[in-house]
């Protein structure tokens, strides 16, 4: 409130707590990613190079996010305690895990990926993401994470590929 120059009475006639805020916040944040998602993967060739191109994209949103934001620990810290909020949190991840099941069925479908448990493929595409996203926050001048990002998610992809990337 400070920051933005606010009461705390007029911050709380738009948002009853930090938490509605950052997922107001959060949910702005996650459609612009899944619009951008979904325009490339129409101007992809293919799910893998569809794929890479999330993961620069997501990288660099990271990145560019400053993950040690008391705010968004906050928010994580109340979550572990308030079921409403866990529920909030644990719904992108879920719908992110059906997207990415999805797409690898259709890289498998196209001939693109090996067959693989799409499921099982898209936990450890979204493990990773979580876990660099983890890092980046823990040591966020350690390494360029959107470079990070978009290297493991290539190295992830060439994987499953049937053909070099």
């Amino acid at each position: 409130c400070t920051e933005a120059g606010v009461s705390q009475g007029a911050f709380y006639h738009h948002f009853d707590s930090k938490q509605a805020l950052f997922l107001h916040l959060l949910g702005i944040w996650l459609q612009q990613m899944d619009q951008n998602f979904h325009s490339l993967r129409r101007a992809a060739p293919d799910v893998p190079s569809a794929i890479i191109s999330m993961g620069r994209l997501a990288g660099g949103l990271m990145q560019a996010a400053d993950m040690r934001n008391s705010l968004f620990l906050g928010f994580w810290s109340q979550a572990q305690r308030d079921p409403l909020v866990w529920q909030a949190a644990i719904a992108p991840y879920q719908r992110y895990l059906a997207y990415f099941t999805e797409l690898l069925r259709q890289g498998t479908a196209e001939g693109s990926l090996r067959p693989v448990d799409s499921q099982a493929a898209a936990r450890m595409l979204l493990a990773l993401a979580l876990g660099l996203l983890m890092q980046g926050m823990f040591d966020p001048r350690g390494a360029d994470w959107a470079e990070e990002t978009a290297q493991s998610v290539e190295y992830l992809m060439n994987g499953l590929a049937r053909r070099q990337i």
